[in-house]
């Protein structure tokens, strides 16, 4: 059924680990046939209800589940958030990669700034594998925040990671020119292309994280715009983008004349998916 509804099968099972508990090799051999409970989250009735709704309603298994799984970190989501993607993750590792190599000398306690930071993925990389840097979350909406939050303290993060509500840089006026780096996955898809999406993404996501206006880059315009007055000199402007938008993207950083070293990056499919530039 899962399979003819254009839904593999297997997120069936990965739906009934979330809410049981059960092991994958033990729901995969049916072991647990032979236990005499097993505690769920929900009633049978309800499990079947959650899995109408990713069949009929194309509903992301991770809003059914109220989690996804990125990095090695389980965050809680709901469709306040968009959904963590795996090429995300490499956001991580680039930035403390370009940290390394900036070409001046970064002294000081280091402090970035994740600025629409959603369900705090990026933020929560970031204070895992800088762990004596502060990181600044900034999202624009409340509900965003909430489950950032909620992430972090489930983390034990909480600590390391300063939020803000805002657009933006709004919010982080007092630090301008202190900012180690900047790490953003901002909007980026065309507002024509929206339609064009997956009905789990168009129909479920929060179109105000995806939606980059007319020819997707208004977000990465503003950002390049602004962020030289918030970074140090040296600092870290990382941001991914979507494939075919590399050559823009570094022609507007060239033109912004902040920026140097700028270097388009792909991810492991091979798209140029993120840009990096240095504060002059």
């Amino acid at each position: 059924m899962a399979t003819t509804a254009g839904v593999p099968s297997k997120e069936l099972d990965w739906l009934l680990q979330e809410l049981t508990g059960i092991e994958p090799l033990v729901l995969r051999l049916e072991s647990f046939k032979g236990r005499e409970t097993i505690k769920i989250r929900y009633p049978l009735p309800v499990l079947s209800q959650l899995w109408q709704q990713r069949l009929r309603q194309r509903c992301p298994i991770q809003y059914l589940a109220g989690m996804a799984h990125w990095r090695h970190f389980s965050l809680k989501v709901s469709t306040a958030v968009l959904i963590p993607r795996p090429e995300t993750e490499c956001l991580i590792d680039l930035a403390i990669e370009a940290l390394q190599n900036s070409p001046k000398p970064l002294s000081g306690s280091r402090q970035w700034a994740d600025l629409g930071t959603g369900s705090g993925a990026i933020a929560l990389g970031l204070a895992e594998a800088d762990p004596s840097a502060t990181i600044h979350a900034v999202d624009c909406s409340a509900s965003a925040l909430a489950i950032a939050q909620h992430n972090a303290q489930k983390l034990d993060l909480a600590e390391r990671i300063q939020f803000y509500q805002g657009s933006w840089w709004e919010p982080l006026e007092t630090l301008k020119g202190q900012l180690t780096g900047m790490v953003a996955n901002p909007p980026y898809i065309p507002s024509g292309l929206l339609p064009q999406l997956q009905p789990e993404v168009y129909a479920h996501e929060p179109h105000l994280a995806l939606d980059g206006g007319s020819d997707g880059l208004d977000c990465i315009r503003e950002l390049i715009a602004t962020s030289g007055d918030y970074l140090c000199p040296g600092g870290v402007w990382l941001i991914e983008m979507m494939a075919g938008q590399a050559t823009a993207v570094a022609e507007l950083l060239r033109q912004q004349g902040s920026y140097c070293q700028i270097q388009i990056i792909a991810d492991l499919a091979g798209i140029e998916r993120f840009a990096i530039a240095y504060r002059r």
